[in-house]
């Protein structure tokens, strides 16, 4: 007779996860995907390499999805309720991404969201993101909500993060009016995630793949672009706009290297008709970067 399995409770730095999980089962999700021919991506990358700056591909979608976000409004939008309903549109494009994290030995997935990237540059997005990725995040104020519901018993911890979730003002700052998630860094083509937000997207990795062009099979890098979206705020018609137009966005990048600060649109991608206890909360998956 085998011997029983070893059993302990869920580790203390996984509890913001599941208080995410369980706030997010009234999502509606429906799956979209289409891949992104990432030439003039790397093209800008290397050059902007020569002279210093190394964007990720993060970096990329967040400055092109947001600006896409932002000529969408309705999909820029959370939803709160059941019988009555309320949506919120945002006038700007709050960005939530994730970080692949190991707290006190435990590995986790981390959150945080990135203000107005509808107005930021390349080098203020990969600034932001850079300081993410070496700070401690046992003292960051970003992840200081993570924290909170880590301590928290659990049905506190449950009270607190619905309470910090719920209201529509403050949804934008806590959840991001869309997710960003990527597990590009390892052998992955796609995933869909759901992020809390009406539109989430999911990076695969970036290799190199046949594609047509002028009627020849030529060698590119295409990265696998996947989004979900919340039925219960948008149809299918308007993800598919914003999914073409971060595509179109990437793949008509052609933009030079940007002074920080600088908020120049690139591409098409317009083209297309701290310390509140849910701001860290996680997905289940991804990591920046």
């Amino acid at each position: 007779m085998s011997a029983a399995p070893a059993q302990r409770p869920i580790a203390r730095e996984r509890r913001h996860t599941l208080h995410f999980l369980d706030g997010i089962r009234s999502f509606a999700p429906v799956f979209l995907d289409t891949d992104v021919d990432m030439t003039r991506v790397r093209e800008h990358r290397a050059a902007a390499r020569d002279d210093g700056p190394r964007y990720s591909t993060l970096t990329y979608v967040l400055h092109t999805a947001a600006r896409v976000l932002a000529a969408h409004p309705r999909a820029n939008s959370a939803i709160r309720g059941r019988v009555r309903a309320r949506v919120a549109a945002y006038p700007h494009a709050n960005g939530k991404i994730t970080l692949d994290r190991t707290v006190n030995g435990e590995r986790i997935v981390l959150s945080t969201v990135l203000r107005e990237l509808e107005q930021a540059s390349l080098d203020d997005i990969q600034a932001r993101i850079d300081g993410l990725r070496t700070g401690d995040p046992a003292v960051m104020p970003e992840f200081a909500g993570a924290r909170l519901l880590q301590k928290l018993p659990w049905l506190l911890g449950s009270l607190a993060y619905r309470q910090a979730s719920r209201s529509l003002t403050r949804r934008a700052d806590t959840m991001g009016t869309f997710a960003v998630t990527s597990l590009g860094h390892r052998p992955v083509d796609g995933f869909h995630s759901v992020g809390g937000a009406t539109v989430t997207l999911g990076l695969g990795r970036t290799a190199d793949r046949p594609v047509a062009r002028d009627g020849e099979v030529v060698v590119a890098p295409v990265m696998r672009l996947n989004l979900t979206f919340d039925h219960r705020v948008i149809d299918g018609a308007e993800a598919a706009d914003v999914l073409a137009g971060i595509r179109d966005g990437l793949e008509g990048f052609r933009a030079a290297v940007e002074p920080a600060g600088a908020t120049a649109v690139t591409g098409a991608a317009g083209a297309g008709s701290a310390g509140s206890a849910s701001q860290a909360a996680a997905e289940p998956e991804g990591a920046a970067r």
